[in-house]
């Protein structure tokens, strides 16, 4: 196998992976561009493992490794894409400024600092109206 044809493959990986972080709004999309970076990533390991001959294969065990950060980085990305999903029903990375529910709360105070949003603590209990009899 010549070392050329797999490289060029995961520089073009690396590179659509690269502009789908920098052009794309939607969090999913990046989340996806960022994998396709990894995975040319792991080519790479995989390519330059096979042409030095490891008698460890210290590039397909990196690999591995890359493969288990990346599982958890989607998991822990998409979670965080559905909650701010459920909070503001849109996943725009371009419209997403803070992380706080409202921009009221985002103010900065007085003092100079940025405030906490909610205080912590249970949620008061809706009132229910009772039906008359």
């Amino acid at each position: 196998m010549h070392l050329a044809y797999p490289t060029v493959v995961a520089a073009l990986l690396f590179s659509v992976g690269v502009y789908g972080v920098l052009a794309r709004r939607n969090a999913i999309l990046v989340l996806m561009s960022v994998e396709l970076m990894l995975n040319a990533v792991n080519l790479n390991l995989v390519t330059f493992d096979v042409w030095y001959r490891d008698r460890l294969h210290g590039g397909q065990v990196l690999t591995l490794f890359t493969i288990v950060i990346a599982a958890a980085e989607i998991g822990l990305g998409l979670a965080i894409v559905l909650l701010v999903f459920r909070n503001r029903q849109m996943i725009d990375v371009d419209r997403l400024r803070s992380l706080s529910e409202d921009a009221e709360e985002a103010r900065p105070r007085p003092d100079g600092r940025a405030s906490a949003g909610r205080e912590a603590g249970p949620e008061p209990a809706p009132e229910r109206e009772e039906a008359p009899s």
